[in-house]
């Protein structure tokens, strides 16, 4: 009788442990899909907020008087940044072709073509208009989600208070 209840006490060790690691294969894999989740929206985020950065980005850098238009450039418009270096104007572009936003730095925007620029950043789509300073952009994000912004153009004036 002594050897069944030694095959039997085993038994229910080795169910205990089975049990166990079960619940503990169940925690990993609930934990796991957690942070898939979490790293997955927080990429969206990213990928959101990064088009809307980089343009704010170059703009606030060349918003000077006359600087920041809208012009024509291969088979839809571009964002036209005007640089003045030593006396020397040049050209930051962006723009979108085929489905990516792009930037192409020049010296005359007539002698480049799209396909010259550099992929920023995939999206399907970009508008843009200038409308009383405000320059409202709008773009279509990878995952087929609308934004837009607008940005008031300073035209290189100081902004501060009045004393």
């Amino acid at each position: 009788m002594k050897i069944q209840k030694n095959h039997l006490e085993g038994l229910i060790a080795l169910l205990l442990f089975g049990v166990f690691a079960v619940c503990l294969l169940i925690v990993l894999l609930t934990g796991a899909d957690a942070y898939h989740n979490l790293t997955e929206a927080d990429q969206t985020a990213y990928d959101h907020r990064i088009c809307e950065q980089y343009i704010t980005t170059q703009v606030r850098q060349a918003d000077a008087a006359d600087s920041v238009s809208i012009v024509d450039f291969g088979d839809g418009d571009a964002l036209s940044l005007a640089h003045d270096f030593d006396g020397d104007t040049y050209f930051t572009l962006i723009y979108y072709d085929e489905g990516y936003l792009k930037e192409l730095f020049c010296s005359d925007r007539n002698e480049m073509a799209p396909a010259d620029g550099e992929i920023i950043m995939p999206i399907h789509g970009l508008t843009l208009s200038i409308h009383d300073q405000i320059l409202r952009i709008d773009w279509v994000h990878e995952d087929d989600t609308p934004s837009f912004m607008q940005l008031t153009l300073r035209s290189g004036k100081e902004v501060g208070y009045e004393e």
